[in-house]
């Protein structure tokens, strides 16, 4: 296959069309597709600076774009990378749950620490600390109510 010159600069300005633009959807955008599109925008990439940061073809990307299926699994960690999002993210729906950052876990208490270390002990004594607190928990019920 031979390569193509660029064209020259009087018919770049004179062309109504350019790769650029892209072709008009005629069917909506698949939610994968959907997302995946404005992910790359976000991004400031076009379909062909995508493709070759990720080692595909152009009418690969638009395809997926296009698509209401997900990319393959091995391009997915490589789109992650280079869209600087999480492979979460990126098969996430769109929506303000997926555009939040991920909760923290709460810090762990005195109590929580307290029963993971039970964990460790012996069955048996296991066993008598959970008769105890058991007790305890049924005696404050009582009294509540």
């Amino acid at each position: 296959m031979q390569a193509r010159s660029p064209p020259s600069p009087e018919l770049e300005e004179t062309r109504p069309y350019t790769a650029s633009m892209g072709r008009k959807l005629t069917k909506p955008r698949g939610r994968h597709g959907a997302r995946l599109a404005a992910l790359r925008q976000d991004a400031g990439l076009s379909q062909a600076d995508l493709a070759q940061a990720i080692g595909e073809k152009q009418q690969t990307v638009a395809y997926w774009e296009r698509s209401a299926r997900p990319p393959r699994s091995s391009a997915i960690p490589k789109l992650a990378r280079v869209l600087g999002v999480s492979t979460e993210l990126l098969l996430t729906e769109p929506g303000p749950t997926a555009l939040r950052p991920p909760v923290k876990p709460a810090p762990v208490g005195r109590i929580q620490k307290l029963f993971e270390q039970v964990a460790r002990l012996p069955r048996r004594q296991q066993d008598k600390v959970l008769e105890f607190v058991s007790a305890f928990i049924d005696q404050y019920r009582r009294k509540a109510s």
